[in-house]
């Protein structure tokens, strides 16, 4: 029995749910986790997570197909990207097959928040982990909590998805051997300053640069760059330092094997952007939001596609993804996890 929210008018934030799943790791072990109703995390104020920012999460949602099928969209690539965070982070990691199913616990607890279809919502899901133990020496935490809570949210834009105007930042998202491919939270807290001086400033996003050469484009604070070049090429940078999202990636499959395109993953310089027709970020949120300038230091990158609508490659890319989310695609074996 659904809910009774006003699901078109749903905004981007947090709902308490019924139901999240919790797991502890203690004494070398994970203990088997449950689901409980009790929302709050009671940890040491010495807690290591709060000392050290020992940290990662995860972010997926699910949704209602048009046959009205629950699902979640490729969860087996979250649970493997976690955990390359937690081997990273010099945590423990939640067993792959384990997450998985743990999501799916968690959306089943709390089926009766998964937006119909059609209302433009979703479930968004987040999976998290954290050293909970105290930790006043600078080392690794000994104790973890592994947790999933679900909120439902509206879509990412209402209206519609409208050509934002980004700026080229000063600052450095990650360096060349940090932790700019996984999913830290410290990566994020290092965002916020900068985020916050470009909505002062009217843009929507930052575009950073690598921290090395401050030549070649990396990604956002939360999303990957795409571009399409004048020919129909989809291009996407490639560098040590850029988390390796999941619907960048899926975006890349699908402009190869559904839509025919030619598809280069590979190092994007800056001097270059002038010279693509279409470019937009991606991610779980948005899937795709089309950027229609970049302001670089004054000088403005236009894009051809303009700032009324998405470009028409663009456009065509997402109808695709999302047509394979929604299940008015075929998707391809193991994308779609069905929610039973």
């Amino acid at each position: 029995m659904s809910k009774n929210i006003d699901w078109p008018n749903l905004g981007f934030g947090y709902i308490k749910t019924d139901k999240r799943f919790v797991a502890n790791f203690k004494d070398g072990a994970w203990d088997g986790g449950c689901l409980t109703e009790d929302d709050k995390v009671v940890i040491s104020e010495c807690a290591g997570v709060l000392q050290y920012a020992q940290t990662c999460f995860e972010g997926l949602k699910a949704y209602t197909t048009e046959d009205g099928k629950v699902v979640c969209f490729r969860p087996d690539l979250n649970a493997s990207r976690m955990a390359d965070s937690c081997r990273r982070l010099r945590m423990p990691v939640f067993p792959e097959d384990e997450f998985v199913q743990a999501v799916v616990d968690t959306v089943k607890a709390n089926i009766d928040y998964v937006p119909p279809y059609g209302s433009g919502a979703t479930l968004y899901i987040r999976p998290y982990m954290f050293g909970s133990n105290p930790v006043i020496g600078v080392k690794p935490a000994d104790e973890y909590q592994f947790r999933i809570f679900t909120t439902p949210v509206g879509p990412y834009f209402k209206g519609g998805a409208k050509p934002i105007v980004i700026r080229v930042c000063d600052y450095d998202r990650a360096a060349p051997h940090g932790t700019g491919h996984i999913k830290a939270g410290l990566n994020y807290a290092m965002s916020l300053y900068q985020i916050v001086e470009a909505h002062e400033e009217g843009f929507s996003e930052n575009m950073y640069l690598d921290a090395a050469t401050r030549t070649k484009v990396e990604e956002t604070g939360g999303a990957n760059f795409i571009f399409i070049t004048k020919d129909g090429t989809l291009v996407t940078p490639k560098s040590n330092s850029i988390l390796p999202s999941i619907t960048r990636r899926s975006l890349m499959y699908v402009a190869e094997h559904y839509l025919g395109m030619k598809v280069e993953h590979r190092e994007v310089y800056l001097d270059e952007v002038k010279d693509f027709a279409e470019a937009g970020l991606c991610g779980t949120a948005a899937v795709i939001s089309p950027i229609g300038k970049i302001n670089d230091h004054g000088k403005e990158i236009c894009f051809p596609s303009g700032m009324d609508e998405m470009g028409p490659v663009t456009k065509k890319l997402y109808d695709t993804l999302t047509g394979i989310q929604m299940g008015r695609i075929e998707a391809p074996e193991g994308w779609i996890k069905e929610i039973q």
